[in-house]
């Protein structure tokens, strides 16, 4: 008998597919948008040595607004919108695992950790070429020292940004071919693994885990979407705290152009201690909150408004 208050899980087979995809991609590109200037923000404090360009995340947003707009807050933006196909293949692989796990084991914790693990892996492999891209476009403007390819200076015309955005991309995408072939499109891959997967795999689990805690110690009339928009934001940051690490070897790698995770994390506590290992954490978690509170939110009401219309009755929210 489930427990009263319990948070009910929309599963994989209660969804109308044709629904669940077209709201999907509108769910996807919203979030993406709204906490993409802290994701910039995130990768110019890791690439950066110590404090030599910005003291913090706040004083990054500061001087970045001032001196390139808000403009310079969505460098790479329109690049990155191509990982609405890895979104799409993470939510897929997520719940297709999920359910698969669910016939060997009854547990969510497990169905969670290897499902969130498995749709990392996929995602991983589709977006790691688009984020090398994107993070160079990151860095152009305050940051390009720091980054090995440059966009050559251009006139910004409003009535041309859409091409010239565009002819930054084609410039970065030419310079890192030529400079490493296809293989420098997946530079970082291992790092991205090392820090995504187990994020994934911690995200779902802590999630759930913190969605139940709440619902027994909220009111039983208590809406189970604000206990699960309270979870997400304490999942993250759980699940970012512990991977942060990798994620500042991951960001060095991918721009820096290094080709030893190892290496690259040796040479990082050498130079700048264990304190080195937190760069961007506040970023990322100030990132971390508003999209775990869409994303939970959007997804949870995606699954609500994609759920079978026999079904809809017969749940609580």
């Amino acid at each position: 008998m489930q427990q009263k208050g319990a948070i009910q899980i929309i599963e994989w087979e209660d969804l109308d597919k044709r629904k669940f995809y077209s709201l999907g991609v509108f769910m996807t590109l919203t979030t993406r948008a709204t906490v993409y200037p802290a994701s910039l923000i995130r990768t110019r404090l890791q690439v950066q040595k110590g404090k030599a360009l910005y003291s913090g995340t706040f004083d990054a947003f500061c001087k970045i607004l001032r001196a390139e707009g808000v403009h310079g807050l969505y460098r790479g933006f329109m690049v990155n919108t191509f990982t609405l196909v890895s979104g799409q293949a993470y939510i897929t692989t997520y719940e297709l695992v999920r359910k698969y796990v669910s016939q060997y084991s009854p547990s969510n914790t497990v169905k969670s950790v290897v499902a969130g693990g498995a749709a990392s892996l996929v995602a991983q492999t589709i977006t790691v070429p688009i984020d090398v891209v994107s993070q160079h476009l990151m860095m152009q403007g305050q940051g390009e020292h720091l980054t090995r390819f440059k966009a050559k200076p251009k006139m910004m015309l409003a009535a041309t940004k859409r091409r010239l955005t565009f002819g930054q991309t084609r410039e970065i995408t030419v310079q890192i071919f030529a400079a490493d072939g296809f293989r420098g499109f997946y530079r970082g891959y291992v790092a991205s693994l090392l820090t995504y997967i187990p994020n994934s795999a911690l995200w779902w689990p802590f999630y759930h885990f913190y969605a139940e805690q709440l619902s027994l110690l909220a009111p039983s009339e208590c809406p189970h979407l604000i206990l699960q928009a309270l979870a997400g934001p304490m999942a993250a940051a759980t699940a970012s705290t512990i991977t942060n690490p990798m994620d500042v070897v991951r960001a060095r790698v991918q721009v820096e152009g290094r080709s030893s995770v190892i290496e690259t994390f040796k040479q990082l506590l050498a130079e700048e201690g264990v304190w080195g290992m937190t760069k961007g954490l506040s970023a990322r978690i100030i990132s971390s909150t508003p999209t775990s509170v869409l994303i939970v939110v959007g997804y949870e009401t995606l699954k609500r408004l994609s759920l079978r219309a026999e079904l809809v009755e017969s749940r609580h929210w």
